[in-house]
């Protein structure tokens, strides 16, 4: 997916991701492609800043975890993160519902294009 439709959506994405649990930054990226079919196929150079930043505003939290062997840093999701993300989906909830009604009004058949303004 193009980066400008992305703008905007990363935060409720990578709340999203994390609020089914833990998870070091890798593995959001992954849980991110799965889910998604691989729709979000997302660069660690867009994922760490977006999840160093959410960390920074108190929405992320994150602690330094060996248990694979390998260290890593695990982020999980704050309550305040969990107020975030329910405020994130209610504004996508309608601005997608705004897009649908308007992208519906335009594809009815029979109805004659308006002119662009």
């Amino acid at each position: 997916m193009a980066s400008n439709q992305l703008s905007g959506s990363l935060d409720l994405l990578l709340l999203s991701v994390l609020e089914r649990g833990e998870a070091h930054g890798y593995a959001v990226i992954a849980r991110l492609r799965d889910v998604s079919g691989d729709a979000f196929d997302l660069p660690e150079g867009t994922v760490y800043p977006a999840l160093h930043r959410l960390e920074a505003d108190g929405l992320l939290m994150s602690r330094w975890d060996s248990s694979t062997g390998r260290r890593r840093r695990a982020y999980s999701i704050t309550d305040s993160g969990l107020a975030a993300l329910g405020e994130k989906r209610r504004e996508w909830k309608a601005f997608s519902q705004g897009v649908q009604a308007v992208l519906g009004s335009l594809s009815r058949p029979g109805r004659p294009a308006q002119a662009a303004l």
